[in-house]
């Protein structure tokens, strides 16, 4: 009797995504880790994206290595910050540690105050470098996606970030975790202890922000753009898929009127989104005189670093 192909392809998936059992590959006495080894790769792509597109809107060589300089150490800081001040107990509560507050390779990047500092970085960074902060801006939103997909899967290394138990064939084994030796624990047998498989959080909102990079590049193609606008539409985009995930997610968080603090913030940075897509589209509609006084910049001398 013969099995149809269709069957032995079916038998032949997977039952589940398995997590790592080890969240680093230690090379002699240096760990190296799997969630900041996502997050380079991530600033590297975004980078490398941004300086492509920059160039096709005039911009020089070496300008977006001189912005990025300084948008990617402020939004690092950013970033921890932010996860520090809304997840306070693992640093602060009765059993936390304020040291751990600086180790960012265990995890803990809040993707909210990355984007305002880092945004805050940049723009010191294109004024540094003379360049427009909103033509940065605008060639920087896909890149930055696509950063943000790389980046979650650093989640995925750490077991975290998931959502309720499910028996779907796409579901993520999740190990208890030992956060501080960044590896799974182990029973006495010596096999890693396994909590359930529960909804990939992670890989949902990483597929989402690559899809969102995908339609902001087709935007900007098919769409006569207000310069600003595309930045403003990144800004709003991404907070939608946001509020669908948080409400998937069921590890700790902060409340505010029985709503994670995150969706909160999605909502303010959603209508942050529309408000610089409204404001930069109404100057582009002013007259040449008066939209060329609101956007000349000052010149200011390149940096040399």
């Amino acid at each position: 009797m013969m099995v149809p192909m269709t069957t032995l392809a079916l038998a032949a998936l997977p039952a589940d995504i398995p997590s790592p059992t080890t969240g680093a590959i230690n090379l002699g006495p240096f760990p190296i880790r799997g969630y900041a080894l996502c997050i380079l790769l991530g600033i590297v792509v975004a980078v490398w994206i941004t300086d492509r597109r920059m160039r096709t809107r005039g911009g020089e060589p070496g300008q977006v290595l001189d912005v990025a300089a300084y948008a990617v150490v402020a939004g690092i800081i950013g970033g921890r910050l932010y996860h520090v001040i809304t997840t306070p107990d693992p640093y602060w509560g009765p059993d936390g540690n304020p040291v751990d507050a600086l180790k960012i390779w265990q995890g803990g990047l809040g993707i909210w105050g990355a984007i305002a500092l880092g945004a805050l970085g940049a723009w010191i960074g294109c004024r540094r470098a003379g360049v427009r902060f909103l033509d940065f801006a605008d060639a920087a939103a896909p890149g930055v996606a696509v950063a943000q997909g790389i980046g979650r899967w650093g989640n995925w290394f750490n077991n975290e970030l998931y959502g309720a138990p499910t028996d779907k064939p796409w579901g993520l084994v999740i190990h208890e975790w030992d956060q501080g030796a960044g590896r799974a624990v182990r029973d006495a047998e010596g096999n890693a202890v396994v909590l359930g498989t529960y909804q990939p959080t992670f890989l949902y909102e990483s597929v989402f922000v690559l899809l969102l990079a995908v339609a902001l590049l087709l935007i900007e193609r098919r769409f006569r753009l207000a310069r600003g606008q595309l930045f403003g539409l990144y800004v709003a985009g991404y907070p939608i898929g946001r509020i669908i995930i948080e409400k998937m997610r069921t590890d700790e968080a902060e409340l505010i009127l029985g709503q994670r603090l995150n969706v909160w913030t999605s909502i303010l940075v959603f209508l942050l989104g529309l408000a610089i897509v409204w404001y930069t589209g109404r100057r582009a509609r002013r007259t040449p005189e008066d939209a060329a006084a609101d956007t000349e910049d000052p010149a200011p001398q390149p940096s040399t670093m």
